[in-house]
């Protein structure tokens, strides 16, 4: 899905289908263009059935502005975002189950839709969460995820401010990755892998001026080493209200009944 634009002027489009990404950033460095531009894309799959976004918002802050679009596939207290995740790791195992033997790539349907799971702010779940329990089931169920989700239809897109590799143990499970700015030149070889910054990735050499450097990333795909400069879309209050006007669950159509 087109998500901003290249460096070159191309249309950046982003995969979330068949792979898992992981975003980093500095505060205000535009997590939340790159999140909200990622769900826009993906809400006209959704009204039509053949897509689910199910959104952890620990923070409270960034996907609670359009809550009314997930209907019950939302959680913000620690413990029912460790459940959404662990009914996420359900619905894969339940698929894979099925799959087996029959297929080995997703292909969305009505029946089994790509389910995309957007957490933000992923290391309020982890390594600031004080109750061990939860943290130790929120790793498991994000590495069970992130090892075979993906070729049942369901995906990862999780966003962090701190890139250290004690924040999120898992990062290398994340094929595709995409640095905004960041504070320090050794954070963008831990987010985007080793040799990255030398490839030209400055990702902290991105503006903190949010009108200059907001949405401005770097990234770095699975299927590729070299880093592509881009800049998400800006999406403003008023255009997530406009998307939970057209696509809320309360407004999405009701599937035909044979």
């Amino acid at each position: 899905m087109e998500i901003g634009r290249c460096e070159d002027g191309t249309p950046w489009r982003l995969k979330v289908h068949g792979t898992h990404v992981l975003v980093a950033g500095a505060t205000g460095a535009g997590k939340g263009s790159v999140i909200w531009s990622t769900i826009r894309g993906l809400l006209p799959a959704a009204g039509v059935g053949l897509a689910e976004i199910w959104a952890l918002d620990p923070k409270l802050m960034e996907l609670s502005f359009g809550r009314d679009l997930f209907g019950d596939h939302y959680a913000a207290d620690p413990l029912a975002c460790v459940e959404l995740l662990e009914a996420a790791v359900k619905v894969m195992q339940e698929r894979a189950g099925r799959f087996a033997g029959v297929r080995r790539t997703h292909v969305p349907t009505m029946e089994d839709p790509f389910v995309l799971v957007v957490v933000d702010e992923v290391a309020f779940l982890t390594a600031y969460q004080p109750d061990k329990g939860l943290r130790v089931r929120t790793i498991a169920a994000l590495a069970t995820l992130t090892t075979q989700g993906r070729a049942v239809g369901v995906g990862v897109l999780a966003a962090l401010q701190d890139p250290r590799k004690d924040v999120l143990t898992i990062r290398n499970l994340f094929p595709d990755k995409i640095a905004l700015r960041l504070d320090e030149s050794e954070q963008v070889d831990m987010i985007l892998g080793d040799g990255s910054r030398d490839r030209g990735a400055l990702a902290d050499h991105i503006s903190p001026i949010p009108e200059q450097g907001a949405g401005i990333a770097y990234v770095r795909l699975e299927t590729s080493p070299d880093p592509i400069r881009a800049r998400a879309a800006y999406v403003s209050d008023d255009d997530i209200r406009d998307m939970v006007a057209l696509f809320s669950a309360d407004t999405l159509p009701l599937p035909e009944v044979a």
